[in-house]
């Protein structure tokens, strides 16, 4: 899975966002976390959950694997449900 090219991602002071561009049927900017930020970046390339996990394990010391799973789902969920992931 990545992320559709038809969503752009930017940042600006510190801010991450991803925006839709024209033919996606989400239209609008999302605001991102650094959690939600690191994962997307992820998804710029084709990847896993499990693989994403695992990056995030290693970039974060501390937290419990059950933890960082549960929130890669929920991100890539609420992804998927604008339509930002390609499977």
């Amino acid at each position: 899975m990545k992320l559709d090219p038809a969503f752009l991602t930017h940042e600006t002071r510190g801010e991450h966002y991803i925006i839709s561009t024209g033919g996606t049927k989400f239209s609008g900017i999302i605001k991102n976390n650094e959690t939600a930020a690191f994962i997307v970046e992820c998804l710029k390339a084709d990847t896993t959950e499990s693989a994403i996990t695992d990056k995030l394990m290693a970039e974060y010391s501390g937290a419990a694997r059950s933890e960082v799973e549960s929130d890669v789902a929920e991100i890539i969920g609420k992804l998927r449900s604008i339509g930002a992931i390609i499977e």
